[in-house]
């Protein structure tokens, strides 16, 4: 132990003479004194270990003080109604679940069913339209007007019932003559129903100033009525029949001067809506 401090000692005052000399001569000398401090920047630290001296006594690590355990005091009854409130919870979850997938496959059937039984509307479409005695300057003596539309049920599984159809004349918004149509029938689904009828002296009413306006439009190429079908119907779907609906059916026609359709104006589609 005595040599090691020696050691010490001795190594210190070398040091520190070495160093005074330096700074003297650097004094005398900004060159030297320039070269001492590169060399002073350039010269590594000394460090000392356990080797150099041997008998100092080793550190000891310090213990590190272990995390105490958290206690809970939490009774038999406490975890009891946690079980409780979690089985509660899952089962009311279940029935959710249940109840939203049954009322998805509810709705789904029901607008499956909509779908396949939603009644569509008759189609009507103006084949014929003729006025005989156009040409003749006092045809209205013997006027006589014959038209035939088509009606076509295009519901693939639902029925009409025809209960009335009545049928009316019209030229310039002002009829000319009106009569029954058809007797009540029964449409089976995608089926064609040929609507036919004449309407005479008896169901028109047509004097000579009304035939004279019927003569001026002739004269210019076309004359045009308007043929209108109001009809109480009501729906077969399956084995009920629906309530009572009434329908209106409107045929804008154009004859030319003979008096017959004009091609433009054959099998033209006819607005149909309910009131």
């Amino acid at each position: 132990m005595q040599k090691d401090i020696k050691f010490l000692v001795d190594h210190v005052i070398g040091h520190y003479k070495s160093n005074t000399f330096r700074f003297i001569t650097q004094k005398s000398s900004p060159k030297t004194f320039s070269k001492r401090k590169m060399a002073r920047s350039d010269r590594l630290p000394i460090r000392y270990t356990l080797q150099d001296y041997p008998n100092q006594p080793t550190p000891q690590p310090q213990p590190q003080a272990q995390p105490q355990p958290i206690k809970r005091h939490h009774t038999a009854r406490y975890y009891a109604h946690r079980v409780r409130e979690s089985f509660t919870n899952r089962v009311i979850k279940i029935l959710c679940t249940i109840f939203l997938s049954l009322l998805l496959f509810v709705g789904i059937v029901l607008f499956i069913l909509w779908l396949s039984l939603r009644p569509h509307r008759p189609r009507f479409h103006i084949v014929d339209f003729i006025v005989p005695g156009l040409s003749q300057p006092s045809g209205f003596e013997n006027a006589q007007i014959t038209f035939n539309l088509t009606d076509r049920n295009s519901n693939p599984h639902i029925g009409i019932y025809y209960d009335s159809m009545v049928g009316s004349v019209f030229y310039k918004d002002q009829q000319i003559g009106s009569a029954p149509l058809m007797d009540p029938f029964y449409q089976e689904p995608k089926t064609t129903t040929i609507v036919y009828s004449t309407f005479g002296a008896a169901t028109l009413t047509v004097n000579s100033n009304r035939w004279k306006e019927f003569m001026d439009a002739r004269q210019q190429g076309t004359v045009i009525f308007r043929l209108e079908i109001t009809s109480v119907i009501r729906f077969k779907v399956t084995t009920w029949d629906t309530k009572h609906h009434k329908l209106h059916v409107n045929c804008d026609v154009a004859v030319g001067p003979d008096g017959t359709i004009l091609p433009t104006w054959k099998n033209k589609k006819c607005p149909v809506y309910f009131s």
